[in-house]
């Protein structure tokens, strides 16, 4: 602070994620967040004096998510997001030895973690298919759990949620000499089956689907009987580093591919429907319903999608500018001859003439990551092919719909599509 001279963090240059987390004592040891040497992001205790990095859970294969420590410095807490799902595990810091807490009364998402100004209780907020997030606090010296709030929910009786379950099926390719599984989470309806499925496949393209509180998942399975899988296709965060590059570029289509692998697990389920399978997506998610559409036509029998991307080429030209780079990174980059060939060929719009199961597409006006041409191309192309296509835009919505009428409209429209071509009803 003196001098305001820089040092780096670490002696290797190299691709990593690297944070800070806080200091161990007054001057010379903190504590990191590094994948540095790893597929992982782990906390990691390290010398300021000797640049040197020891990992506190080298064996633990999972992203750390949040951290805490205690007013006196002799206990930290950090949550690892193990398979989507938040397990807390404390460390004292006089030896960084480490072991699991389980204090959580469901499988759920932990966050915003803060201990109390002088004494070991920890506070943080947890939400979970059956909670929208709410406050609670753990004390130590007492072994105590207590919740502080209890999140306003209209009404409904958020026990007859659906539970999900995690599961992993089996995709076309190997890691080693083992095949490679695709973590998914499944909410089944409580009504005897087999029931009708929709994919509910998330944007990003690096994000993760994680159990979390649902009241349209509620609505699905509870009033129209439906099963939702939400799959973590390649590509995914939360997985490694090395699971998250999996469908860059020319690789693109893999993570496709792990949808038709989930329709192959679907036809061995006795309780489910494989001839009554929709796909849903939003963002790049949205991408992923027009592909599986074009690729798996035959199996699905319609889609949702929302604010995505129809052609890689005029999406990657007409984003905002602070978002190309980043993008094209992901995707590859449409300035290249061969890659804007690749990509062309990929585009739905390209293959829209392969989309005959009925599409729903819903977009806002004013969206500057995926412009609004993105949906009103792919809409004009299946119309011309003699397609089905429902078109629901929103005027005052960017990326997403925001506003609570808006959300209400498109969530009615989106019961009415999947009551008409879903159901048969």
């Amino acid at each position: 602070m003196s001098s305001g001279a820089l040092t780096p963090i670490g002696k290797e240059a190299q691709e990593a994620y690297v944070f800070p987390a806080d200091w161990l004592d007054d001057d010379r040891n903190i504590l990191i967040g590094t994948s540095v040497g790893s597929d992982f992001v782990k906390l990691a205790h390290y010398d300021l004096k000797t640049g040197e990095t020891k990992i506190v859970h080298s064996d633990i294969n999972w992203d750390i998510s949040d951290f805490a420590m205690n007013h006196d410095r002799s206990l930290v807490v950090f949550v690892l997001n193990e398979n989507g799902v938040s397990q807390p595990y404390k460390m004292k810091t006089s030896d960084l030895s480490i072991e699991p807490i389980n204090f959580l009364p469901f499988a759920g998402q932990m966050r915003s973690l803060k201990f109390h100004p002088n004494r070991d209780e920890l506070a943080f907020t947890f939400g979970t298919s059956n909670i929208p997030g709410d406050v609670f606090s753990y004390n130590f010296d007492k072994g105590k759990l207590q919740r502080w709030t209890d999140s306003e929910v209209g009404g409904l009786d958020v026990s007859t949620f659906p539970t999900p379950k995690l599961i992993e099926y089996p995709t076309f390719d190997k890691v080693g000499t083992e095949q490679r599984k695709i973590p998914a989470y499944i909410y089944k309806p409580f009504r005897k089956g087999p029931h009708p499925v929709i994919i509910n496949i998330h944007g990003g393209p690096e994000a993760q689907a994680k159990p979390y509180f649902s009241s349209f998942n509620g609505l699905l399975a509870n009033e129209l009987g439906i099963c939702v899988i939400v799959p973590n296709v390649r590509g995914s965060d939360g997985y490694g580093n090395e699971y998250l590059k999996l469908d860059n570029g020319y690789k693109r289509e893999d993570s496709v591919k792990d949808i038709g692998a989930l329709l192959d697990w679907i036809e061995q389920q006795e309780d489910l429907d494989a001839s009554k399978v929709a796909v849903q997506g939003g963002s790049y998610g949205g991408y992923m319903v027009l592909a599986s559409m074009i690729h798996y036509n035959d199996r699905i029998k319609c889609g949702i999608e929302n604010v995505g991307i129809s052609n890689f080429v005029t999406f990657l030209k007409n984003t905002k500018d602070y978002r190309r780079d980043r993008r094209r990174v992901e995707y590859g980059d449409e300035r290249d001859p061969r890659m804007e060939a690749f990509l062309q060929k990929i585009s739905p719009l390209t293959n829209a003439d392969q989309i005959t199961s009925p599409l729903f597409v819903i977009q806002g006006a004013n969206d500057p990551r995926v412009p609004r041409s993105e949906a009103e191309q792919i809409v004009e192309a299946v119309r011309e092919n003699g397609g089905d296509v429902w078109y629901l835009l929103a005027m005052d919505e960017g990326h997403g719909f925001r506003k609570k009428g808006n959300q209400m409209r498109s969530r009615e429209a989106i019961v009415q599509f999947l009551t008409k071509f879903l159901l048969d009803e």
